[in-house]
């Protein structure tokens, strides 16, 4: 035990890393490392605790060992458990209008977001699609016509968009796999105004994980919804040219954040908070990002949320110069990039906040048959409901048929499991036609 000046003693952390059969594991316990490579399992998280009754099956069926830390805090000569670690808060800056900071992943770092968990789903993800529906409509014809105000610098219609995101707030609330049902439907052709309305639906699913509050959540989302309108100042040929931008298109491409923000405030009625997402959505957590190079936590918590969702959708929609590649891939290659253009610990809430399996995955079961993810378990992670699409001889069933991976059972006796995900495109199945979206 160390001394300070005064002579009182400072507490001390010891980690103590253990392998440990499989068999031997228990709820709580921290996994540091597997018996083979992270990206040959299920867990995308270089070490997490084990909080469920699933994730203990899981490793029991993937691997014969692994490695746990033990971390104990001595202090006044007796053992206590590891305190949790504080990621900071954002600096002030002059875009903050409340002090929303990263702290709030602290509870979710060790374990206190499931006992104390702000929302739980109010209904059924089928009862809630007639609304979504509406709300997906409506929002894309008035961001359409918001980014048109932009475009001939006119004042843009905010009060709309403040009922829009309400409403879309309400419905995040009762169940998120609704909205997020239908982010599944992309035009290239109109990737702008639905890619705005696409990045607000995945920003508010996500700001309701990290239990943002109602009032919070309608900042968020006005500012997701309104983050791309400085592209109305770019030239069509350059936003959509399919070819490597020059360095000079380039630059003027990166305008769009400036602009963006410059239209927002001479708005006069956009919270400064909603602002700070379209002019951060495009820096990155290492300072290798635009307009302001803006590093750590100077990009405060919206920013950082509205570049996650913006990425998220950006790399996972056709484009004219890419192929969007499946969720799940994209998850993994986000995670990749933790501390370099995200946030670690805000990355990997997004993965768990859009599932290991995200809506519209196709995945293979361990019965050989093929299905598509309908919506997530927020509970069993690796269990979400399945449409199945193909038999396990990969001929399609006359009528798809949804599976609650919790209760199937092959025979009675082994469980239903997803073997493996898909690449998007596979077996030519497109997801939309799979899920339970109203026409």
């Amino acid at each position: 035990m160390h001394l300070g000046p005064r002579g009182t003693r400072i507490a001390q952390l010891f980690a103590v890393k253990k392998k440990i059969g499989v068999q031997n594991l228990r709820l709580r316990m921290y996994v540091s490392e597997l018996d083979r490579p992270w990206i040959e399992s299920r867990f995308l998280f270089q070490g997490f605790e084990i909080r469920t009754q699933e994730e203990l099956d899981e490793l029991a069926r993937l691997c014969k060992y692994v490695y746990i830390e033990t971390d104990v805090e001595y202090r006044d000569g007796t053992a206590h458990p590891r305190q949790p670690v504080t990621v900071g808060a954002p600096a002030p800056d002059e875009f903050a209008a409340k002090r929303i900071g990263y702290e709030i992943l602290d509870k979710f770092a060790t374990g206190q977001a499931a006992a104390t968990a702000r929302y739980t789903d109010r209904v059924a993800v089928e009862e809630e699609l007639p609304q979504a529906r509406d709300l997906s409509r409506n929002t894309k014809v008035l961001i359409d016509s918001i980014l048109e105000d932009a475009r001939m610098g006119r004042n843009l219609d905010s009060r709309s968009a403040k009922v829009a995101v309400s409403g879309m707030v309400d419905s995040i609330l009762r169940n998120p796999d609704a909205l997020v049902c239908f982010n599944q439907l992309k035009n290239k052709d109109e990737y702008t105004a639905e890619h705005s309305l696409r990045v607000c639906i995945l920003a508010l699913t996500f700001g309701r994980h990290l239990e943002l509050s109602e009032p919070e959540l309608n900042v968020l989302g006005l500012g997701a919804l309104l983050h791309d309108v400085g592209k109305m100042k770019i030239p069509g040929e350059i936003l959509n040219k399919p070819g490597r931008l020059t360095t000079e298109e380039f630059d003027l491409m990166k305008s769009h954040v400036p602009r963006g923000v410059e239209i927002l405030v001479r708005q006069g009625d956009i919270p400064l908070a909603a602002i700070d997402i379209a002019r951060s959505h495009h820096e990155r957590y290492d300072g290798s990002g635009y307009s302001s190079g803006l590093k750590g936590a100077k990009i405060g918590l919206f920013g950082q949320i509205g570049a996650i969702a913006d990425s998220y959708d950006a790399i996972t929609s056709d484009r004219s110069y890419h192929k969007g590649m499946a969720a799940h891939d994209a998850l993994r290659k986000m995670y990749e990039w933790r501390r370099k253009d995200f946030h670690e610990k805000l990355i990997e809430q997004f993965i768990q906040c859009m599932g290991i399996y995200p809506i519209g995955s196709v995945v293979e079961l361990n019965t050989g048959g093929i299905g598509v993810v309908a919506s997530i378990n927020r509970t069993w992670r690796l269990r979400p409901r399945v449409v199945l699409v193909l038999d396990p001889t990969k001929q399609p069933y006359p009528s798809p048929r949804i599976l609650d991976l919790t209760k199937e059972e092959i025979q009675g006796s082994s469980a239903v499991v997803i073997r493996h995900v898909l690449p998007a495109g596979s077996f030519g199945i497109n997801p939309i036609h799979y899920l339970p979206i109203p026409i």
